[in-house]
Formats: structure tokens, sequence, C-alpha cells
């Protein structure tokens, strides 16, 4: 190709797509992330393994890791006349993961960081060791969050997988309902 043409295309490429020409991911926080969750992530996560969609398969193929999906449950959508039934959105995960949902914002009530404790305990079956995978959605801050919180609470072998469900999906590789965990 020549470089005219070339220079048309990257042209071309820049005006079609300008958010993502001069957008480039916000730094790494020193701490944890307190609101608007569905932005642009770090590319990185101190002390914490960041992995890609051809990774992650290879981890979830060779059952060697545990996967969580830290994503919050949709809210009550507000105004819904008191008589109405509400249902939550189906969630569909990698097959086999844990979901522990509410348990990525950036402060948790004493119950949720309890339910965040005992979900991790059974998900590495009490061994801190043991490889966890934490994801949600593309573009999520509540499993960076929720990994920085495992490694805070003595968790030394932590993944996070920014693509999530979503980076899952689009590779063409399976999914299935999921129902969070239960509430002891």
């Amino acid at each position: 190709m020549n470089f005219r043409i070339f220079g048309f295309v990257a042209l071309a490429l820049l005006a079609a797509f300008p958010a993502a020409a001069t957008e480039s991911p916000p730094p790494e926080p020193e701490s944890y992330r307190l609101d608007n969750y569905h932005a642009p992530t770090p590319l990185t996560l101190k002390g914490a393994r960041v992995l890609d969609t051809p990774q992650a398969y290879e981890l979830w193929s060779g059952k060697q890791a545990a996967f969580i999906d830290a994503l919050a449950r949709p809210p009550k959508p507000e105004g819904l006349p008191k008589n109405a039934v509400w249902r939550d959105p189906k969630r569909f995960d990698i097959p086999g993961s844990i979901w522990l949902p509410d348990t990525g914002f950036g402060e948790l009530s004493e119950s949720a960081a309890r339910y965040f404790e005992q979900g991790l305990a059974r998900a590495s079956g009490g061994d801190k060791s043991k490889l966890l995978v934490f994801y949600c959605r593309t573009n999520c801050w509540a499993s960076w969050n929720a990994a920085k919180r495992a490694m805070s609470l003595g968790y030394t072998n932590i993944a996070w997988y920014p693509p999530g469900a979503d980076g899952w999906e689009q590779a063409g590789h399976p999914l299935e309902e999921r129902e969070p965990e239960p509430r002891e």
C-alpha cells in the first residue's frame, strides 16, 4: 500500500473513531474507585496479573483458576409502581464462575465485606495462594476494585481480566446463566 493511501485510511479511521484516538486509559489510582464504575479502566493493577482473552481462556480451559464476577446487580428502576413485579435481568457469565454482586464498589458495608470474604473463601477452598481471576464487563471498575480488595485480604495469586464477560463472548467463548452466590 502506498503512503498516500495509508495516510488517507488512517485519517478516515481517526475521523470515524475520534474518542479511541484521543482517549487514553486512566492511571492506576492508589486506592479504590469510588464512583463512575462504568468507565475506562487502567491497564494495570499493582500486585496482580492482567489477562487478555486468550490468557483467561487458557486458565479457564485448564481449570487452573477460580473465576469471580464482581458485577453489581442492576438497581430496581426508579418510579416503578408499588405493585409492579421487578425481576433482575439475567446475567450470563464465564462457565463455572461465581458471581459476588455488589462487592466491587469502592466502599463496602459490613455485610457486603463479609459476603465478599466468605465468597473468596469458598472460591479458593480456603487457600489464599489459589489463582483467582476477577472480571465483570469491559470498562468496569468493579472487578478492579474486587481484585485489589482480595489482595488486601491476603490473597497472593490474583489476576484481573478487564475485557470481562463482554470480551469473552466477543471471542466466541461459551457463557452460562448465573445466579449470585447465596448470602449466609
